[in-house]
């Protein structure tokens, strides 16, 4: 239910005349006497939007009625395994009296897709997904989109230690909820040694223990195969020091077909300092869209090599600095760029977008979604309408130049 309620708090967020507020407009005296600058936020027109499976109603209707309120002509192209929760929702939108022709609804596979986004006259394309569709799109449209793509999402708890259990019920949500399959997840675990030394590790490993598919607290990785996740552990332990935290095992009595993926909640250490190595890099920071995360420690005088770390990673969605330490906050703060960025002893990776702003920063091709901003960011572009209305009773023709 918690899609259901986030896209029912952002319709109500714009009810009533709110909408007409999103294309506010501004106005600058000229340099001269009968001038005047206006400056407006003007829709593309057509536009399309190629949505994800992992949020079917709440990423969809976010960016749809963003698109729809500045005024554009969307064609919408939710993904395919669950096109059903959109159709039905644009009969709900055509049964409170939205015009049918206002929105297209395509249920295909991402080639035919790509053909309409390519011969049609699409002027922008919002894409949520992944990076390498993404880099694809972005090739092949001329960089005609805007993209929330892969997050391979950092979190850093600070020095400062206190209220334990909560912290390991976060990180266990942020890194294992819905299976892991949201683009802002917990990536990687970024550990003060005195969070170890608080035993905050062996409560991890408590809280992952209890998730199980009768429940559905875990479940089904539609983008990974068993196999494929193991192996993945199995080439980060290849890394001296590196060790199974907990997991990297495949699910006990389980019927997931084998081109999904089935595998407990899975956590592997790996020394930060082998981290950094251009060998390891890469393997460390590939992100699994599963519940796999990576975590490592650091000491005082480490703090530089996790914002190095922080600062090679190239994709920058969700963070979270957990610590009430406002120096080491504004230390951690200072030299991070994720878009969206938790700090405080409740930090988390996993944002609410109806709340907040929601996307990537350090990229010009970056969407948001959900607030003001977002919407005009990704659904509208600048236009200057100057009015220069007087001539000067005295002008004389100037010479020409």
């Amino acid at each position: 239910m918690g899609e259901v309620k986030v896209t029912a708090d952002f319709l109500k967020n714009f009810g009533g005349d709110n909408v007409r507020f999103l294309a506010r407009s501004f106005g600058v005296p000229g340099d001269h006497y009968g001038q005047f600058s206006h400056g407006h936020r003007w829709p593309y027109g057509a536009v399309a939007i190629v949505s994800p499976f992992n949020f079917p109603l709440e990423i969809p209707v976010l960016q749809l009625m963003g698109a729809l309120f500045m005024g554009n002509k969307p064609v919408l192209k939710p993904a395919e395994k669950c096109a059903l929760v959109m159709e039905q929702f644009l009969h709900l939108m055509h049964h409170v009296g939205m015009p049918k022709k206002d929105v297209d609804l395509l249920n295909c596979r991402g080639p035919v897709a790509e053909r309409l986004i390519l011969d049609s006259d699409v002027r922008l394309t919002q894409f949520t997904g992944s990076s390498r569709v993404a880099e694809v799109l972005l090739e092949k449209t001329r960089g005609k989109v805007k993209i929330e793509d892969a997050g391979f999402d950092w979190k850093i708890l600070g020095p400062d230690v206190d209220h334990v259990d909560y912290v390991a019920w976060q990180c266990d949500q942020d890194a294992y909820a819905c299976a892991g399959q949201k683009c802002s997840a917990q990536s990687i675990l970024f550990a003060h040694k005195n969070w170890e030394n608080a035993g905050l590790f062996e409560k991890l490993k408590t809280n992952a223990s209890t998730r199980n598919l009768e429940d559905l607290s875990i479940a089904p990785v539609l983008t990974h195969t068993t196999r494929s996740i193991l192996d993945h552990a199995a080439k980060l332990l290849e890394i001296p020091g590196s060790k199974v935290l907990f997991g990297a095992k495949e699910l006990d009595n389980h019927k997931i077909p084998s081109v999904y993926g089935a595998v407990e909640p899975t956590a592997v250490y790996v020394p930060l300092n082998e981290m950094l190595k251009d060998q390891n890099f890469g393997l460390c920071t590939t992100e699994i869209f599963g519940p796999f995360q990576i975590v490592t420690t650091f000491t005082d005088n480490e703090i530089c090599h996790v914002l190095e770390a922080c600062e090679r990673m190239s994709h920058h969605l969700t963070a979270a600095v957990v610590s009430n330490d406002v120096d080491f906050q504004t230390a951690v703060l200072a030299n991070t760029v994720n878009g969206t960025t938790y700090a405080g002893r409740r930090a988390r990776t996993t944002g609410a977008p109806q709340n907040h702003w929601f996307g990537p920063a350090g990229d010009a091709r970056g969407a948001g979604i959900g607030t003001p901003e977002a919407i005009k960011l990704v659904w509208s572009c600048h236009r200057e309408i100057i009015m220069d209305t007087v001539v000067p009773k005295e002008w004389v023709q100037p010479k020409a130049t």
